[in-house]
């Protein structure tokens, strides 16, 4: 039986379709899967290989950006053959695949890279299909709250993750293959749910389906500049992984508390995501995107700054991913046409995927030659002037 077919649910996920729900609890599991190998990585690859920071910016930067044109690829695809569930169930296979790899590759770093290339490239294929099926899931008016319940329940499953993974290396004695054979299992648990909860959503067919218009979209003025300001934010933001290795370093916490760190972001964007997707369909979601970008240079200037704490951090931390990773596909959806809508928000996410690839590298330069605190200061003040140019020039001034 689909989950979708049970319609709307009723409180505490009122007027949020069942699909919805049903890709948040596939979603879920996955980041169960990934959040474990996630949360034990930069332990790994910093403290136990002793990759220094540029090392390290150029794994996380594949890690980030490995995604970039398989993001397309999915997206025309899923659109070409109006099949965004198959598409989308092909990443969440190639992804859970994937963490046999970490079995193979041991501590060679080159192969290490080939496997999250190769788990990266699954998230690639599957996120544009999968927030277009969530996009024409429900109405257009709700598509904030439809995404923030969505991206509560992917949290909840990033919140579970690093303690699953703790768990694990406790209970086998730091054995780490342990971590990414559970890992692998749930992984495949994660797309036997996929077949069986989600109902897939067939787009309206395209008026001139010979063509292949995927880049024609960027004709659009409004979706243009959104792409070009989300790329522009993307390339000055840094990554998770040196947040969490920054706070490390600020703090002087012990690597056995490393892996528990996602928690205080993941926590607070579980709080967030929700009522934040609310409050950008009614006060406009731009406006709650940039204001995530805020919260950001907020937590980055405490990292820099004689005072603070890294609780604090970490919750501002999860405050910016509550106010964009939702918010943004929500505020872009309507732009884009149904028979387009997975390969438009696929140009999108490629664009910051290829920024975020960027920034990575960039961070892990500016710490090889000018130490931490000088890296993050100057990438924050130029994160800053480009959130205020943003909010001046208003790409989505008259739409929500």
């Amino acid at each position: 039986m689909y989950l979708a077919s049970v319609g709307p649910l009723r409180t505490p996920l009122r007027r949020v379709p069942g699909n919805v729900v049903a890709l948040g609890i596939v979603s879920l599991v996955t980041d169960v899967s990934a959040e474990m190998v996630t949360a034990i990585l930069p332990l790994y690859l910093v403290f136990g290989l002793g990759l220094n920071p540029l090392q390290f910016g150029l794994l996380d930067g594949l890690y980030a950006g490995a995604t970039a044109v398989l993001r397309l690829v999915g997206g025309h695809v899923a659109d070409r053959w109006r099949r965004l569930k198959t598409v989308a169930g092909i990443g969440y296979a190639l992804s859970a695949t994937s963490k046999l790899g970490f079995l193979a590759a041991g501590s060679t770093v080159p192969a290490i890279g080939a496997v999250l290339a190769i788990d990266r490239a699954g998230k690639g294929i599957r996120t544009a299909p999968r927030d277009a099926l969530i996009s024409l899931s429900g109405p257009p008016e709700t598509m904030g709250r439809s995404f923030g319940v969505h991206r509560a329940l992917d949290t909840v499953g990033a919140f579970l993750g690093p303690l699953v993974a703790t768990a694990v290396l406790w209970a086998s004695l730091n054995d780490y293959n342990s971590v990414f054979v559970t890992s692998f299992c749930l992984a495949a648990c994660a797309v036997i749910l996929l077949t069986t909860l989600v109902r897939d959503r067939t787009p309206q067919p395209s008026p001139a389906p010979t063509q292949l218009p995927v880049f024609g979209l960027l004709r659009d003025r409004d979706f243009r500049r959104c792409c070009l300001w989300a790329a522009a934010l993307g390339l000055l933001t840094i990554t998770d992984s040196f947040v969490y290795l920054a706070v490390q370093r600020r703090w002087d916490i012990t690597t056995s508390l490393f892996p528990l760190l996602p928690l205080g972001t993941a926590g607070t964007f579980l709080l967030l995501a929700i009522p934040l997707g609310r409050l950008g369909d009614r006060i406009g979601r731009w406006k709650v995107f940039l204001a995530g970008h805020l919260a950001l240079i907020l937590a980055l200037l405490l990292i820099c700054g004689p005072t603070g704490t890294w609780w604090l951090v970490l919750a501002l931390h999860g405050a910016f991913y509550a106010a964009t990773d939702g918010v943004l596909p929500a505020a872009v959806g309507p732009l884009l046409p149904e028979h387009l809508r997975a390969s438009g928000l696929a140009v999108l996410q490629t664009g910051q995927a290829l920024a975020r690839m960027a920034a990575a590298v960039m961070v892990g330069l500016l710490w090889t030659l000018w130490d931490l605190r000088p890296a993050i200061l100057t990438i924050t003040l130029a994160l800053l002037a480009v959130t205020i140019a943003a909010a001046v020039l208003k790409p989505l001034e008259v739409r929500r």
